[in-house]
This record gives structure tokens, sequence and C-alpha cells, in this order.
């Protein structure tokens, strides 16, 4: 099991101070072996990750420094890669442990490097929906965060979360393998909420960032990033089948109707923060996922085009702010 005292010492003087009693029984059936047939290989790799303390930790760069080469001798760096190997694919960073370079397949950093810019999270609580191994939560305490309550239901990257928190330490930055869903509604409590790559994953869209609106206090923002489609009117694609070999992408609205979605949801202040094409160089097959990634998702005679024939991937982050 991973070890959440610290997320609920924190949570008890907020308003959130009713939460474990809700949620401790969902974590403990979401991370008991039953849950997923690796859960016993991943804890037995978790157990056996050589005992190293990091001469020094940055939060702030763009690949995450977990110690250093020189904390590591040949044996224990050769033991540490293999253990880290056992939890592919990696696909958000990247990482250096110990002069390990975990050069995963999303370049998240470039995508934090345009939104940070225009934030503030000093002294904010953050609920992170969607956090995968928790990358950009740590960018978020790097930013001066003071509690990031990140939530995904993918059991690797909660394992990945909690090897990189194993060296990193408790922190304040938390993964809890759990579904927005399941969150209780209408905490008004967190200052800033992240929604990253989710959104178009929704079958009601309009439902969710409703259930965003109603965890932010009043006056809180939510950041909110995702595919759109190219164009200037109010207009949605529904793909029929797969987008881009993804099998659960339901709508990809343009901007104006995603501004018209925060609008409908009760958000005001909506501000278009950055609309960029994702490349090959910021999301791509490496050492450390070794599966198909975005150049086998487009069509080789036509990089416009997904390999279904739809536009290929366009991204927007958008910052809204509850009222």
């Amino acid at each position: 099991m991973i070890d959440y005292a610290g997320l609920w010492r924190a949570l008890a003087p907020a308003a959130l101070a009713g939460w474990q009693e809700l949620l401790q029984p969902r974590l403990v059936q979401a991370l008991g072996p039953a849950s997923h047939g690796d859960l016993p290989h991943w804890y037995a790799t978790l157990a056996a990750l050589p005992p190293l303390t990091a001469s020094s930790i940055n939060l702030s760069a763009d690949c995450l420094c977990i110690g250093t080469a020189a904390d590591i001798d040949a044996e224990q760096r050769e033991h540490l890669e293999q253990r880290l190997r056992n939890f592919h694919p990696w696909r958000k960073g990247p990482f250096c442990l110990f002069g390990i370079h975990l050069d995963t397949e999303w370049r998240s950093d470039r995508k934090w490097n345009r939104l940070a810019p225009h934030l503030d999270l000093r002294g904010k609580t953050v609920l992170d929906v969607g956090c995968g191994n928790g990358y950009y939560g740590w960018r978020m305490l790097g930013a001066g965060a003071a509690l990031v309550f990140g939530v995904d239901p993918t059991l690797r990257y909660v394992m990945q979360y909690a090897v990189l928190r194993h060296y990193i330490g408790d922190t304040g930055n938390y993964v809890l393998p759990l579904k927005f869903e399941e969150l209780p509604e209408h905490s008004t409590a967190f200052d800033v909420a992240f929604s990253m790559g989710v959104l178009y994953h929704r079958r009601d869209p309009l439902e969710h960032l409703r259930r965003l609106y109603g965890q932010l206090k009043p006056g809180g923002q939510l950041v909110l990033e995702g595919l759109v489609l190219a164009g200037n009117d109010a207009a949605v694609l529904h793909p029929a089948g797969r987008y881009a070999k993804m099998k659960n992408v339901y709508a990809i609205p343009t901007v104006p109707l995603l501004q018209q979605w925060l609008a409908e949801a009760g958000f005001s202040d909506i501000t278009v923060l950055d609309v960029s094409p994702t490349t090959v160089q910021e999301q791509r097959r490496t050492a450390w996922m070794e599966f198909e990634s975005l150049a086998d998702f487009l069509d080789p005679h036509d990089l416009t085009r997904t390999i279904e024939g739809h536009p290929a991937p366009i991204r927007a982050c958008l910052r809204a702010t509850r009222p």
C-alpha cells in the first residue's frame, strides 16, 4: 500500500477534512492485489528498490532531477535501472534518477513551459485530474503550490509515482488511484484545478466541466488542456471508431465551442493560453516507452491527418475562473 498519511494530515484542518473517511475504503480496494494482476509484482519491485539517498532534488528543472550519478555506484545503478524498467511504459516526464535518464514518451516539460508563465500557484491547493505519474504535480510544487491532490485510475502510473516518491519523499504531491468521478462533489475547496488530456475522453464534456467547477473555491481557477479542432466556428468532431488509434475519443471541439462549454458550465474570464500542434518531437517512442507513438498514429503520406483521416492532433490550453 502507498502511505497517504501526509495527505490526510494536510487535509485535517482544511475543507476536505472528511475525505479520508470517504476515500480510504476505495483506496484499499484499488490498491489491493485483487484489483490488478501485476500489483504483487509491482509491490515486490518497490520493496526491492535500492536504499539510496538523493544529495539533491530539483522540482523546477524540465527533467526532474532526483539525486546525481555521484550518489550511486555501478551495481546500484544497474539494480535501480532494472527495477525502473519493470514499470514500462513511462509516458509522462522526463525524470533523471541518480543519473539514469527516463526519456518518457511525452516531453511533458514542453507543455508545462507553455503554461507556467500564465500561472501563479504560490501557496495554492491544487486538484490535478488525470495526473498520470505525478510529473506535473511535482512541477506545481516547484512553482510554489502548497498541496497537490492528484487522481488517476491507471495503476501502472500510480506505481511509477510510488517509485519516484520513494526517493523524492513526502513533499506534498499525492497521486491517488481513483477516477475523478469517485471524489465527493461540490467541495468548493481547491484554489486551482487542472484537467489536462481528459476532456476528449468524456462522453459528456459539460458534466466534466461542471464537476471541476464544483471543486473550486469562488475565485478559483481551472486550467483546461486537450485536443481541439481547428476553426473559428463552434464545431465539434465526433470520431467514428478511433482517433489516432485511440478508441475512447468522444468529442474534439473547436476553441470557440470549448469556450462556449466553459461558459455554460458557469466559468468566466475564459482565456486561451496556448494552441499548438502536437509534434513527433514532443510525443514519440523512446527506450522507456517502446510501444507505438505519434509517428505511428499519423498518415505517413500526409502528416496533417491521422491514420484514420482525421485532422492531426492540435492541443489547446485555456484558463477560466469560477466567479
